[in-house]
């Protein structure tokens, strides 16, 4: 079954989104396309900055319904404007934070997420709780690494997660590890690489890109989406200073 998804990257910075490597991790059957928002935050390390990106994201995943995508992927970890675009489109919307939180859930009793910076951490916290999976959230931790510069030391960030990742599971009591900013997309081998020099090889680590991508696939292919009773449109009215897509 042919299937068409769009992944929506919620930042306005060029350069930090591979494409290629999206669609190497699709199906055979998948063709993956990528945009980003065109107005809203250089990256997500705050609640504000969220807020800032989820106009356009939703917007951006209302044109992908429009333009005959089967689904749409958020490419963050905050999942911005997952529940607001599941009220203005019919086809599934994954958030990678959702999808990969729920898997974790699945592999292990307790799930670590370790992210980039601290000021991200509650926000894990509170996604987890609106998820329903905060009572296996063992922790967020953080490496202290910008997402703008997650790619100038890559040793320094392998190293990073990976010890961050040990302290998890030896203090928190993590079963399972979480990348916790898809930014971090490609790093789960060399995490597990580390994590098994040091006697926990048997520690899955989850990418969430891959997973929300599989996911939506998945979705697709069950021909399921989001229920309406869950979120449902809202009722047309006046709306100031946002030029608003008209919906499918």
């Amino acid at each position: 079954m042919r299937k068409r998804i769009r992944v929506v990257t919620p930042i306005t910075t060029v350069g930090l989104v591979n494409a290629k490597g999206y669609q190497a991790i699709a199906g055979p059957d998948t063709e993956i396309s990528v945009v980003q928002i065109d107005r809203g935050p250089a990256s997500i390390e705050s609640e504000f900055d969220k807020m800032l990106a989820i106009p356009d994201t939703v917007f951006k995943i209302m044109e992908a319904e429009r333009e005959g995508m089967d689904a749409v992927v958020i490419n963050a970890m905050g999942d911005p404007g997952l529940h607001p675009a599941r009220q203005v489109v019919s086809i599934p919307v994954v958030g990678p934070a959702e999808a990969t939180m729920h898997i974790a859930s699945m592999l292990g009793h307790r799930f670590s997420v370790v992210t980039i910076l601290g000021s991200v951490a509650p926000m894990l916290g509170g996604l987890a709780k609106t998820y329903g999976v905060f009572d296996k959230l063992a922790s967020a931790r953080w490496i202290g690494i910008p997402v703008l510069e997650l790619e100038t030391d890559p040793k320094r960030l392998v190293e990073s997660l990976v010890q961050e990742s040990i302290t998890a599971i030896k203090e928190d009591g993590a079963h399972v590890i979480v990348l916790g900013c898809t930014g971090m997309f490609g790093l789960v081998e060399a995490v597990q690489s580390g994590l098994a020099q040091q006697g926990y090889g048997e520690i899955p680590v989850l990418d969430p890109i891959p997973v929300a991508i599989r996911m939506a696939e998945a979705l697709v292919d069950l021909r399921l989406t989001h229920s309406k009773l869950a979120y449902p449109p809202p009722s047309d009215k006046r709306i100031v200073g946002f030029d608003v897509p008209a919906r499918k």
